[in-house]
């Protein structure tokens, strides 16, 4: 490989519901970087978790079957060999920098940062902590509130306190109408709009099969659905914003919305919102994107109700990158077009693994100066 150049290895698939959707974010990456600056290999995670080779990887992002190179792989590798999952990383020497594109569990929850942390490179997006207290919108939500920024009213439910919390007690503290997710998901997988006991009662089941810990959550009564996007480390800036606006006949922008269908959305980019609301919007998404530590990217999302009044709903650590995705898309009609976004993510990275990597050094450096006395 080209020396001159810096050699990025880009991770995508993994197991959660939204690996198809990671495979898709990977391939516009992947054509938007600029091959005279990068030198590119590309690992996936398959759906059982398991990492393929640079080689394997590239077979399936050319367009071969899937399942096929899985099947053809899978069943010869040693899993007696607890470094079995990892270890093809190896196939490729010289990385300098990775590049996660993995969303939700595994990509989203400071797993994959832990492995890059043990592996002393520095990757897009944030660090560890900040990425699994952002995944978890109950640990989300306690600390944005703790700070001030706005967010909806909600309450958590687990399989040992399930009993405690009936429809009724839900519905007495926060509205007829409830929203029900999980707290650890990600592209509206596993959410749920109940209005009554019965449905109540299913959501909560089924909630249950993607995580063990519910939020049952305000509903603000038709709101606007309303995206910011942030780029940064511990200076940030904000995009423009933009607003969702989902068919009639749904009830909220939901998965199908998101990748499956999104015909009947219409993206208003940049929107147009009264001045001291749009201020407000953007402030509360550079302060969330401070309080939880956020690094190189974030994608804030909000609820405007009738009155105006925005409230924080999530932060997504490693946004989509898809043909409809609105991260990239909001920095674009900002006036940062795609690949020059991706070369500003690289570079954050770089200055974030040195300011860390500096900080090691001269802690390690004032520990031994002070047992030296």
């Amino acid at each position: 490989m080209d020396k001159k150049k810096l050699h990025v290895a880009l991770f995508f698939g993994g197991n959660s519901s939204e690996h198809d959707v990671s495979k898709r974010s990977a391939h516009n990456i992947y054509d938007a970087m600029d091959k005279d600056k990068y030198d590119v290999s590309v690992f996936m995670f398959t759906k059982g978790g398991y990492l393929l080779g640079n080689k394997d990887s590239m077979r399936i992002f050319n367009g071969e079957d899937e399942d096929k190179v899985v099947a053809e792989i899978v069943p010869k590798v040693d899993f007696s060999n607890p470094l079995a999952n990892i270890q093809n990383i190896s196939e490729v020497k010289n990385i300098d920098v990775f590049y996660p594109v993995i969303h939700g569990n595994m990509g989203e929850d400071g797993t994959i940062q832990g492995l890059f942390r043990l592996l002393d490179k520095p990757w897009i997006g944030s660090g560890i902590a900040s990425s699994a207290v952002s995944f978890d919108k109950d640990l989300t939500k306690q600390l944005l509130t703790l700070n001030g920024v706005r967010n909806t009213k909600y309450l958590v439910v687990t399989p040992e306190n399930q009993e405690e919390y009936s429809y009724e007690k839900c519905s007495a503290e926060l509205g007829k109408t409830l929203f029900v997710k999980p707290a650890r998901q990600g592209s509206s997988v596993g959410i749920f709009k109940v209005s009554n006991k019965a449905e109540f009662d299913r959501a909560v089941r089924d909630g249950f099969h993607y995580d063990f810990k519910l939020l049952i959550e305000e509903s603000i009564e038709h709101p606007r659905e309303v995206e910011c996007s942030v780029l940064g480390n511990r200076e940030s800036k904000a995009s423009k914003l933009g607003a969702i606006r989902i068919p009639e006949t749904d009830t909220f922008y939901d998965y199908n919305n998101k990748f499956v269908d999104a015909s009947g959305v219409a993206f208003e980019l940049p929107v147009d919102l009264p001045e001291k609301l749009a201020a407000e919007i953007t402030q509360m998404s550079l302060d969330a994107f401070r309080v939880l530590g956020n690094r190189g990217l974030a994608r804030m999302d909000f609820l405007v109700d009738q009155n105006d009044v925005p409230y924080f709903g999530e932060a997504n650590t490693l946004p989509g990158f898809t043909n409809i995705s609105l991260y990239p898309q909001l920095w674009q009609v900002s006036g940062i077009n795609y690949s020059d976004l991706i070369d500003q993510l690289i570079q954050l990275a770089i200055a974030e693994f040195n300011d860390n990597a500096k900080l090691h050094y001269d802690f390690v450096e004032l520990g031994e100066e002070k047992l030296s006395k």
